[in-house]
């Protein structure tokens, strides 16, 4: 059994004064590990910081996830990346451009992502989270259907790309999806770096669970995970439910690959008077079986509009859950090494 690892994302502040201060707080509240957010801000304003950041998070025992936070545009910063290419933009099948996302298609975007694990790797980052690509997929509308990705479905299809998405559009969302990460993950494999990959439930996002057939294939990518966020579908007993049963099929998906997982627990949104609902979600995925349980984020994510409403009460309930989830395993070693010795 893999030992427990109990993350929390962490994104905002390069102040090391403070990072000291908050990671001294993650550790009370229980988490050994923090997924430290790597942006293209990061890599061009504050790459010594991090360096730095780094070096401390592992100074205090803490291990480090590395996230491509916005290197290709949304969940997470506008792309950069496009102010230098702008002919790498996202477009959608009815012709709408997206303003922040890349393509994941083009040739400099691959390159460029290159070049921030080389920076991640100089600043002691061994483990890249790869954070929720992120397609278009609607009733109506796909995407990528910019020039490029047109002329590669026709290329691989021989026929021109709907605008109305069909089984050869999603087909063409996993393959694009699964050729870029073969490429960026065999490079950072190539250097020692390990590679874990969060998906979106729900197919609206291009790619999830149950579409990841051929990403599950790739040699390089070591960890897929999902993140069962519940708030304004589920509380209480359904909260746990839900959050066991995806934890479930993510560890199905998971060995059916022979890969390990991540589970996500959600530390934002959070209403006010719900915030046990923490609890039950950690022991839910702990109960189906992971032991890579991970909060986004960091004091209910108070930093961000998306704060839950009481930022501090749900940083309480964080520790309360890792520590319920701690015990736990605690209790599972104990038992087992009473079992050796009867």
């Amino acid at each position: 059994m893999q030992p427990l690892k109990l993350g929390i994302a962490y994104h905002g502040n390069r102040l090391i004064s403070h990072v000291q201060t908050d990671l001294k707080d993650i550790i009370a509240h229980n988490f050994n590990t923090v997924v430290h957010m790597f942006s293209h801000n990061d890599w061009y304003r504050s790459s010594a910081v991090m360096k730095d950041i780094f070096s401390m998070t592992y100074d205090l025992g803490l291990d480090i996830w590395v996230d491509n936070w916005g290197l290709g545009g949304s969940p997470g910063d506008p792309s950069f990346f496009l102010s230098y290419h702008p002919e790498a933009h996202q477009y959608t099948s009815d012709g709408q451009m997206r303003a922040v996302n890349v393509c994941f298609n083009h040739k400099s975007f691959v390159q460029w992502t290159k070049e921030w694990i080389d920076m991640v790797y100089e600043c002691g980052g061994r483990k890249i989270f790869w954070d929720e690509p992120n397609l278009v997929t609607a009733e109506d509308k796909f995407s990528c259907a910019c020039p490029l990705c047109k002329k590669l479905f026709k290329e691989r299809y021989n026929r021109e790309m709907p605008q109305i998405p069909d089984a050869d559009c999603f087909d063409f969302q996993e393959w694009t999806i699964t050729n870029y990460f073969k490429e960026v993950t065999a490079y950072a494999k190539a250097k020692g770096m390990e590679n874990i990959i969060c998906v979106m439930l729900g197919r609206k996002h291009g790619i999830c669970l149950d579409n990841i057939s051929e990403l599950g294939k790739i040699d390089s990518l070591d960890n897929i995970g999902c993140d069962p966020y519940w708030v304004g579908r589920a509380t209480g007993p359904e909260v746990y439910k839900s959050v066991f049963e995806a934890t479930q099929k993510n560890l199905e998906v998971a060995a059916q690959y022979n890969k390990d997982h991540n589970i996500w627990i959600q530390g934002f949104y959070n209403p006010a008077g719900l915030e046990e609902d923490i609890v039950y979600a950690a022991e839910a995925a702990y109960d189906a079986g992971a032991r890579n349980i991970l909060v986004w984020g960091f004091r209910g994510s108070e930093g961000n509009n998306y704060h839950a409403i009481k930022p501090e009460v749900v940083w309480q309930k964080m520790g309360d859950a890792m520590q319920r989830v701690l015990n736990k395993e605690r209790d599972r070693v104990v038992n087992e090494a009473k079992l050796l010795l009867k």
